[in-house]
């Protein structure tokens, strides 16, 4: 409740806003994954990265009415000094290509007139299956199994508050560093290991290219999320240059355009990138990439390393987390 409290004087006193001004402009690239009615019927699966329809609709407004919705175009040419940006301009992202980005908040953005961009893991689509961080959650948290003996020969009791996820994190963070087929055959593994995992029926949950098309259409930004959504950081070098190009390909085969745009994955490990990745991604041909380190996107960054914010739950949670941003705290 005190925190509260003072975060609400420290927002209507103005200091954020004059501190702000002294650190200069910058733009606040959000962060946003999954949008539904209620976030709470997925919690096996989607936990932490989904918002309601309700509170998206609201944030949304707030950025409307309090803030400066702006392209990741117009971020780029900004950070490479080709142009200027309003005050407190703000960009909204997605990562992994939910159908719900395009169902429920699609409408919601077109209806407020607020551009966006939805990064797609390309492997999800085409095979209709979620991310392979969801399929994990939800066999850790769902699984009968008593316990589960990791690579190392660790065993993991699930007993006590908490054992599940330790163990979940512990398991992302070996599967993290593998791509492609060896991905999704470490997945696989697991997921007969701990007998348990998300229904077949779950790969609805995912965009198909005639929705990723309908974005585009409609004037939306489309980018990659790579192929299998690996820390780009901890694979080998072969499989960094396979996620980017394959999935570069892909998308503008069946989408008939250019794609430019990159995000990186950060399902495990930090950081997700490494300037050896960023390079490889120029050479490929992306314009900019995103990651998930905290900051503004400023002039003279590298467009190849872009910081984003987390949006929170709340309406007063994402501009605290805005207002933060701006000024130079961590929020």
């Amino acid at each position: 409740m005190m925190r509260k409290f003072a975060k609400r004087m420290m927002l209507g006193s103005g200091l954020l806003r004059f501190a702000a001004r002294l650190r200069g402009n910058g733009a606040a690239i959000l962060m946003y994954h999954s949008v539904v009615e209620d976030p709470s019927r997925m919690a096996d699966s989607l936990d932490g990265i989904s918002h309601s329809r309700r509170v998206f609709q609201e944030q949304m407004e707030l950025l409307g009415r309090a803030f400066h919705p702006v392209t990741l175009d117009q971020v780029r040419r900004f950070v490479l000094g080709d142009s200027d940006l309003p005050q407190r301009s703000v960009v909204v992202s997605f990562d992994d290509g939910y159908a719900d980005n395009y169902d429920v908040a699609m409408p919601i953005l077109d209806r407020l007139g607020i551009p966006s961009i939805f990064y797609v893991t390309v492997d999800c689509v085409e095979r209709r299956t979620m991310p392979w961080p969801s399929r994990l959650r939800f066999s850790f948290r769902t699984t009968k199994s008593r316990n589960w003996k990791d690579e190392s020969g660790r065993v993991w009791t699930f007993e006590g508050p908490g054992d599940r996820e330790k163990a979940f994190v512990n398991a992302c963070e070996q599967v993290c560093q593998e791509a492609g087929a060896a991905l999704e055959s470490a997945v696989s593994r697991l997921e007969e290991q701990l007998v348990a995992r998300l229904s077949v029926d779950a790969g609805r949950l995912m965009m198909t290219w005639d929705q990723i098309r309908g974005l585009a259409k409609r004037g939306y930004i489309v980018g990659s999320h790579t192929m299998t959504h690996p820390n780009m950081a901890h694979i080998s070098k072969e499989d960094v240059r396979r996620e980017f190009a394959q999935s570069k390909q892909r998308m503008e085969s069946c989408l008939d355009a250019t794609i430019d745009h990159f995000s990186y994955p950060c399902p495990a490990l930090f950081p997700s990138w490494t300037e050896e990745t960023a390079e490889e991604s120029r050479r490929i041909g992306y314009q900019t990439a995103v990651t998930t380190n905290h900051g503004l996107a400023r002039e003279g960054d590298n467009p190849l390393l872009l910081k984003r914010v987390l949006p929170s739950k709340t309406v007063d949670g994402l501009r605290w987390n805005l207002e933060c941003a701006f000024a130079g705290r961590s929020g």
